[in-house]
């Protein structure tokens, strides 16, 4: 059964007769692999606040259990989830046990997949009414028609959003479910806040952030104890001082007979 990942809360409820769906057949490159491990691990803090999202991939999506439809999108987004905890059990994206289709589906091109990610998916999703549609092709548009695509649903069908091409080659369009830019920039899907015009930190510059504050940190314990390490030295070399003085001045009254 496939590892989901979600954001909301498990519902109490007894789970033990949903039959869960098959794991859909796949086989990603190890480019496919890196880039799905980059999206959960982006956009899972970035909604961790909210208790209502759920984000999942590699699972079908069906109108229902008697639904037999292959479609399965590498990155699944939905909000108001009420039971995240179904579809995990499930393994699967059953629409009518959810109340609602996703939000948002997207595919990260593959030379095996890649055609029909931007052909009979493109249709598929739209028919499932799902709102926003995007592809990411790591190889520059080798596996897809291009390297960022995004599609919204207006009256059942898919209408092209908007990709800007920048001068540095970066691609970006705006996704309004996310309330994100989402970028092609040298080969990788990035996130980022319009509003701060800020990337959304990847895993890896998590980790370096964690890690850098932590020597910070270690740091700046260094110091404050070499401060305190200094300031008892300087305090006992003083009382050292005071005590050698009163000394000489003992052996001065000696000798004066004072």
């Amino acid at each position: 059964m496939t590892t989901q990942t979600t954001l909301a809360q498990p519902h109490p409820e007894d789970y033990s007769h949903i039959e869960p769906l098959p794991d859909p057949p796949r086989e990603p490159d190890m480019v496919q692999r890196k880039s799905l491990s980059t999206l959960d691990g982006t956009l899972g803090p970035h909604f961790a606040a909210f208790d209502d999202v759920l984000l999942t991939g590699e699972i079908y999506v069906r109108i229902d259990k008697a639904d037999a439809r292959e479609l399965a999108p590498d990155f699944i987004f939905a909000r108001q989830v009420s039971d995240p905890e179904r579809v995990i059990r499930r393994n699967g994206y059953v629409i009518s046990e959810v109340g609602k289709p996703p939000d948002l589906v997207l595919e990260v091109g593959s030379r095996s997949t890649g055609r029909r990610d931007y052909t009979a998916k493109r249709e598929g999703y739209a028919a499932l009414g799902i709102r926003e549609y995007w592809r990411f092709d790591p190889s520059g548009g080798e596996y897809h028609d291009r390297p960022l695509a995004g599609d919204a649903l207006i009256d059942g069908e898919y209408v092209p959003i908007e990709i800007v091409v920048e001068a540095d080659g970066r691609h970006r369009g705006y996704s309004e479910i996310l309330e994100l830019e989402l970028c092609w920039e040298e080969r990788t899907l990035r996130f980022r806040d319009p509003a701060s015009g800020q990337f959304l930190l990847t895993p890896q510059e998590l980790y370096d952030r964690a890690e850098e504050e932590h020597a910070d940190r270690m740091a700046a314990e260094t110091r404050a104890g070499t401060a305190e390490t200094r300031a008892r030295e300087e305090e006992a070399a003083r009382l050292a001082a005071e005590a050698r003085m009163a000394e000489m001045e003992e052996e001065l009254r000696r000798l004066r007979g004072e």
